[in-house]
């Protein structure tokens, strides 16, 4: 299989701009579970040497995203539900936490801007825009996630929701994501209470719903 082409790098962080860029190509699907990736033209491809390109490879072999077998070429990593709906589980219970410990600190400010995410949510749901969701709603949690002030939650978090994102993707059309948006509306309403026990108890149910319906699919 032929690679995608990507725009040569110029900046200093090359690693960091290989890893980010193959992560997504990964997790939105450019590379199919599977898909074989050649770190020699990959490097072509980036207009790198080969370097930068095994150690990002190498960073998403420990994150999961890829795979590779002494003698035999990196492939992604097929989807695996089971592993999904592991992750599922701990993100939920980390962006509880996260809404917990963000109630006290939300500002007048902040609440709009769930709202605003919401909206966007609904709006790339009913246009059929996965990827504009998938921003939207993690644009909507990330405002709790910096108002709680706590990076190891985010820095856990980062290792776990691309595994996550890459089965949203791939099973899109099974989705009933409108049911999130209701759900998020409930949280916004708990949150402008200041009432941190319910908020912390939608926002973990609000995930673990979607998990259920991802995990579930064809069962």
């Amino acid at each position: 299989m032929k690679n995608k082409k990507f725009t040569p790098i110029k900046r200093l962080s090359l690693r960091d701009e290989v890893y980010e860029t193959l992560k997504n190509s990964i997790v939105q699907l450019d590379f199919e579970p599977g898909a074989r990736l050649h770190d020699k033209e990959l490097a072509e491809d980036f207009g790198i040497s080969r370097t930068p390109v095994r150690e990002a490879l190498k960073r998403l072999e420990d994150e999961g995203l890829v795979e590779s077998t002494p003698g035999s070429s990196t492939r992604v990593t097929p989807l695996k539900e089971e592993e999904a709906s592991h992750a599922f589980t701990v993100a939920a219970a980390l962006h509880a936490l996260g809404a917990r410990l963000a109630i006290p600190q939300l500002a007048e400010r902040d609440l709009d801007l769930l709202e605003s995410a919401n909206e966007e949510l609904e709006l790339a749901l009913k246009q059929q825009d996965i990827i504009g969701a998938i921003k939207a709603d993690e644009a909507f949690h990330q405002i709790y996630l910096q108002a709680a002030n706590n990076p190891e939650i985010i820095s856990a978090l980062k290792r776990i929701i691309p595994k996550i994102q890459r089965l949203e993707i791939a099973q899109f059309g099974s989705l009933n994501g409108l049911k999130s948006v209701e759900q998020h509306k409930k949280i916004i309403e708990v949150s402008r209470q200041r009432n941190a026990d319910m908020a912390s108890r939608l926002v973990e149910e609000n995930w673990l719903s979607l998990g259920e319906l991802l995990t579930s699919k064809g069962k």
